[in-house]
């Protein structure tokens, strides 16, 4: 590694992942690590064979796709690595990804997401440089994640440096939620973080490479002229869906607590126009549920009843089944705690619904992080209880934080 590349990189990464500027509102002045890279610091690329593991939401400020702002620059792109959902960002969950040719470069995209994952993921080695540009949700369930760490294995054995292009945290810097017991480690939960971890992917994957001892060069390009309280659509940036089902901002928001039902019999919205704003089963009682809800006074969001017909929804779960359901809506971000809204809902159903609400234990305990909250949650505990043993453990993973990125310890509370 040339001396140059290892200045050069120190100094981003000594940047941090949310970097000076304008921090207004209007935001044009915001950007993201892709351009911060060919504007500012190109010269960590140029003369280097370049891989890029990206997708759909991997755009400039003005919406040009990373592979045609990288090339106009003059990167030497090799290869397109994409994850789960596909380059193009349509395959639905779950469904196979398979390797093709980009149409407009004649590049290779190698599917990092399927049978031919585990094949593709060593092809990293034939690059000297690897970018990653995804955007990150802000909660812990997303894979981003555990994709990034299996990348930086590979690289990493292979020599191959790894940069990331920073983003934002599309709903900002709030922490909240339980954090995640290590025993129940999953592609839905890598580290030990709150469910809504209030964290770039830039400082994610740099918190994983310290917690999992990943021996791999990395750098983050930081997106510069934002602050961590400012969300996406504040930003002038373009919104991209990060996947199919998450499609709009107030889906973002409420994904850190409405994932938890996809380990329930209910279901989530998948197969309609509004994911993860909206649950329900045609069994469910939203007359008794909402009034034990509402009396619960949950600041910043909310409830309404919905009736919402499921159609190839992905999971499986009530295909074209009309299905009894509650729509949320985000009065006050900055009020609202989608994780604590979860439980509330979780304990008014197995309240009055007791064993219809079908948990499927092995994968709510995945994404919950824990077997604990499901347990509590079958015993009756209420849910002001449960939430009531969260900030310890939260208070602490910010200090782990603040050690291991130097982000503030009160940032996010």
């Amino acid at each position: 590694m040339t001396t140059a590349w290892r200045l050069a990189g120190t100094a981003l990464l000594a940047a941090g992942a949310c970097g000076g500027g304008e921090t207004s509102p209007v935001a044009t002045r915001v950007r993201p690590g892709l351009e911060v890279l060919v504007e500012d610091s190109v010269h960590l690329v140029t003369g280097r064979r370049v891989g890029l593991l990206t997708n759909q939401a991997g755009v400039d400020r003005h919406g040009r796709h990373g592979v045609e702002v990288l090339r106009d620059h003059g990167v030497n792109l090799v290869a397109i690595f994409s994850p789960e959902h596909g380059f193009r960002g349509m395959a639905a969950p779950g469904e196979e990804v398979t390797s093709t040719v980009d149409s407009t470069t004649g590049l290779p995209i190698y599917s990092l997401y399927g049978s031919e994952a585990a094949g593709n993921l060593a092809r990293v080695a034939d690059a000297d440089v690897l970018l990653i540009d995804l955007q990150d949700v802000g909660s812990r369930y997303f894979t981003w994640l555990h994709l990034a760490v299996d990348v930086m294995r590979v690289a990493g054995a292979a020599g191959v440096p790894v940069v990331v292009l920073d983003r934002p945290n599309p709903i900002g810097e709030a922490v909240q939620g339980n954090v995640l017991d290590p025993a129940f480690q999953s592609p839905v939960g890598r580290l030990a973080l709150p469910m809504r971890h209030g964290m770039t992917f830039g400082e994610l994957v740099r918190l994983a490479r310290h917690d999992l001892g990943i021996d791999v060069d990395l750098r983050v390009v930081p997106v510069t002229g934002w602050s961590r309280d400012l969300p996406l659509d504040e930003t002038g940036l373009p919104f991209r869906p990060p996947s199919p089902n998450l499609r709009s901002m107030e889906a973002l928001y409420h994904y850190p607590g409405l994932c938890l039902f996809e380990g329930t019999a209910l279901s989530v919205g998948r197969g309609t126009d509004e994911p993860f704003t909206r649950i329900g089963a045609p069994w469910l009682d939203t007359t008794r549920v909402l009034a034990r809800v509402r009396a619960a006074a949950l600041p910043g969001v909310r409830f309404q009843g919905v009736t919402f017909l499921p159609r190839t929804p992905g999971d499986g779960k009530l295909t074209d089944t009309l299905s009894v359901g509650i729509q949320l809506q985000v009065t006050d971000r900055v009020l609202y705690d989608p994780t604590r809204t979860a439980v509330q809902l979780l304990e008014a159903i197995v309240a009055i619904h007791g064993e219809q609400i079908g948990f499927i234990p092995a994968h709510f305990d995945r994404l919950a992080g824990t077997d604990q909250l499901r347990l509590a949650l079958a015993r009756g505990v209420p849910a002001a209880e449960i939430v009531s043993a969260w900030p310890g453990a939260l208070d602490a993973f910010r200090r782990h934080r603040a050690e291991v990125l130097g982000i503030s310890p009160g940032a996010g509370r």
